[in-house]
């Protein structure tokens, strides 16, 4: 019987350190002069003054924190009023705030399906729907990425089952975007309900980055619901679900991380709250994210790498391995840019790569010049030509 404990978890570290995959933290200061492109604030809103001094004036007027859980003391009139707006703005009946984007989406799924229910999920889709599916206790069917017939398939095996299908509206790895149009037809046509992860849709697509579902027209739709991140391009922290108001009711009676975790902070909620309403009366935000994450992969592929077509902010640029793509993040920051590294497991296919995140407030030089140090740093055989 070993005598410590954690013994094995210097055997894991140093297979991580063999495979190239071992992650450490690295503290940003305030005032760094690194372009980045790896955070998500996509609409640069999050140093905005009217966004931290709406944070600032909800902290001195709700206090640091919520007090409480949802249930308890943790609901203001602050959250309120910002669910109003939220689902006004993405065009849904209702929305209900919760502490983190991950707690949305495991509230939402493990909600909505249960012991005895189908959930039918993109191989693609994030780590937080992975959980939460595996929360549910539902017998959970993984779909080929991106395939509607692949849905199709599946419900068609549960005729009369109750059945959840849920997806990325926009994939974290590569940036593209769902069918979703698609997908809501066929599971509307079946009688299953649509979850619709719109983390990386809500403020860069649809019109005046009211989200994807709303791009798609299926925005208020019956059988529609959609999780959104308040981290993103609403600068902010924390995250909500969207979708009919009895869909809300039942969340508010039996999701989990809801009802026992404590509410979004005040300073938090107005934050997101001002984001939104400086995006409403600024929807050029949401088409200039857009066209920077074009300027983005229209440099880099002329450069001769490898990048994935952005239907949203995101543009990942493909590495030969874990190992060169964090020596190439690395050589990134060296010379002033700050992008993403991503690698196994965060990467359902194994295959390693940059992740560049586009933002509105970034000038055509800052773009050309974070395309110029990608290509400058990048490994020999990260060409596409070799």
């Amino acid at each position: 019987m070993p005598d410590d404990p954690f013994e094995w978890l210097d055997e894991e570290s140093a297979r991580r350190e063999r495979a190239g995959l071992t992650r450490t933290l690295r503290p940003r200061s305030a005032g760094s002069a690194l372009v980045d492109l790896a955070g998500n604030d996509y609409l640069g809103l999050s140093r905005h003054p009217e966004v931290t001094a709406a944070a600032a004036a909800a902290a001195h007027r709700w206090g640091a924190g919520s007090t409480g859980s949802r249930l308890v003391t943790g609901s203001t009139e602050l959250h309120a009023a910002f669910e109003r707006e939220l689902a006004a703005h993405c065009g849904f009946e209702a929305a209900l705030v919760l502490a983190s984007g991950y707690a949305a989406n495991l509230a939402a799924v493990t909600a909505l399906s249960g012991r005895g229910a189908l959930i039918v999920s993109d191989a693609a889709n994030h780590a937080s729907i992975v959980d939460g599916c595996r929360l549910s206790r539902a017998q959970t069917e993984i779909a080929a990425h991106a395939d509607p017939a692949a849905v199709r398939k599946i419900l068609d095996a549960h005729p009369g089952r109750r059945a959840l299908v849920v997806t990325d509206s926009v994939f974290s790895v590569d940036g593209d975007a769902a069918p979703l149009a698609e997908l809501a037809r066929i599971t509307a046509g079946r009688g299953a309900a649509l979850l619709v992860d719109d983390a990386h849709g809500l403020g860069v697509l649809g019109e005046g980055g009211r989200g994807t579902a709303h791009a798609a027209g299926i925005a208020g739709a019956p059988g529609v619901v959609a999780t959104v991140t308040l981290s993103k391009a609403l600068g902010s922290q924390g995250g909500a679900v969207l979708g009919p108001a009895r869909v809300v009711a039942h969340l508010v009676n039996t999701a989990r991380t809801f009802i026992f975790d404590t509410g979004l902070a005040p300073a938090a909620v107005g934050a997101a709250r001002e984001s939104l309403r400086i995006l409403a009366r600024e929807p050029g935000r949401a088409d200039r994210v857009r066209s920077a994450a074009g300027a983005l992969y229209t440099g880099l592929t002329a450069a001769g790498l490898t990048a994935a077509r952005p239907d949203a902010a995101v543009v990942s640029v493909r590495a030969p391995s874990p190992e060169a793509a964090v020596g190439w993040a690395a050589d990134c920051r060296r010379a002033g840019l700050l992008v993403g590294c991503f690698r196994p497991p965060s990467v359902p296919d194994g295959v390693s790569r940059l992740r560049l995140t586009a933002r509105a407030d970034l000038t055509d030089e800052q773009l050309a010049e974070a395309v110029a140090v990608v290509a400058r740093t990048a490994p020999p055989d990260a060409r596409s030509d070799r």
